[in-house]
């Protein structure tokens, strides 16, 4: 399962309205309930804007087909079809409960967040459950990291307050675990690079790169920040802006840091789901039959979870594969097993999000059309 990246904090404030209160409490209905944005000020340009975003996904779309189609024609299908057809379904079986098992400790993890950051709201366990698994039901099925703010709104719902006080502290618990999902990565890469000889260029490379860069971002950041700020163009300004909400939403979810009970806690739920999440992508090597090991699921678990930072179709299909094949073949698996892990693996991953995610909407009251990307959130006004 992908890891859930920052939350869409531009977004929330237009799609907020497509929420209605819950039923048992629509006597008290809310009048700081954020409103859908209005048009932009200069509709051409809006229009002009629209028009290069659709020739941009256009033109995307064609490319990573033409990839598929030459990608197809040197693939062995018989040999793919095989590998399907012979994978070991209790393995796979294994695999969905490890991956299940994974969001309700991810949905554990969370609670304790949201515990530390509203200590005098009461947290029910049933919302915030509801709201984890819709949100990675709407990263599975929708192009885009609209499962973050999904489970946001979704949540606001069922927490007694102001819309308008609960929304950014609740974005900031879900910034809180993603904080705690980087920590996660970073242990996955020390595990991938176990296998990797540091004496080799790229091991050499990788490891003064990292810490370089970090040094280089937390010296220049605020300076470049504060210039983009004043900057003259709209898009650099806006940019910037952006920056300085996500630091908001950072030291709003740092609150669950501050509480060692929750933080603790916190930190070993999410980190037990990411180990559930290792452990079925190891399962699907035992399916297949594959010669590889712990180590290589661990490389694939992190391949496919920096691949999906911006995923340009639904579930991230063809570059989830591709991740996949790539790191298979530095562990000596040919091509066609290689394509069969990434099928089956995602085919985990969508089951498991459509198992829970739909009782939980309609448990929730909501439809398709309430989690499904609005077009304000594609083409946001200029």
């Amino acid at each position: 399962m992908r890891v859930h990246w920052l939350p869409a904090v531009e977004s929330r404030e237009t799609r907020a309205a497509a929420f209605e209160p819950r039923p048992e409490r629509r006597g008290r209905e809310r009048s700081d309930r954020p409103r859908t944005m209005g048009t932009p000020e200069n509709p051409t340009r809006h229009r002009r804007r629209g028009l290069q975003r659709r020739l941009i996904l256009l033109a995307t779309a064609v490319a990573l087909a033409g990839l598929v189609v030459f990608a197809v024609s040197r693939l062995n299908l018989h040999g793919v079809g095989h590998a399907l057809e012979t994978a070991k379904p209790g393995w796979v079986a294994l695999a969905v409960v490890l991956m299940m098992s994974s969001l309700f400790m991810r949905a554990c993890s969370w609670h304790q967040t949201l515990r530390a950051a509203l200590p005098e709201t009461r947290i029910r366990w049933g919302p915030v459950i509801r709201g984890t698994m819709i949100g990675v039901m709407a990263s599975a099925l929708f192009p885009g990291r609209v499962g973050e703010p999904t489970r946001v709104l979704v949540l606001s719902r069922d927490l007694d307050g102001p819309a308008r006080r609960l929304l950014p502290v609740i974005a900031g618990t879900v910034f809180s675990q993603t904080l705690i999902n980087l920590v996660a990565l970073a242990i996955l890469a020390g595990v991938t690079f176990t296998s990797v000889s540091l004496l080799h260029p790229a091991g050499i490379v990788t490891v003064l790169a990292i810490p370089l860069a970090i040094g280089a971002l937390v010296l220049a950041g605020p300076r470049m920040v504060a210039l983009g700020r004043r900057s003259r163009s709209e898009r650099i300004a806006r940019a910037a802006n952006a920056v300085v909400r996500l630091l908001d939403l950072a030291r709003q979810g740092l609150r669950v840091f501050a509480r060692p009970r929750y933080g603790a806690t916190a930190i070993a739920f999410q980190l037990l789901a990411w180990t559930l999440q290792w452990l079925a992508c190891y399962m699907i090597i035992l399916a297949l039959g594959l010669d590889a090991d712990l180590t290589a699921a661990a490389a694939i678990l992190l391949a496919v979870n920096v691949s999906a930072i911006l995923p340009p179709t639904p579930s991230n299909v063809g570059v989830f594969q591709a991740a996949c094949l790539v790191v298979l073949a530095a562990y000596g698996i040919g091509a066609a097993p290689g394509l069969a892990y990434g099928i089956i693996l995602q085919a985990v991953e969508v089951v498991t999000a459509l198992a829970l995610g739909i009782p939980a909407l309609l448990s929730e009251g909501l439809s398709w059309e309430d989690i499904r990307p609005r077009r304000e959130e594609v083409e946001p006004s200029g």
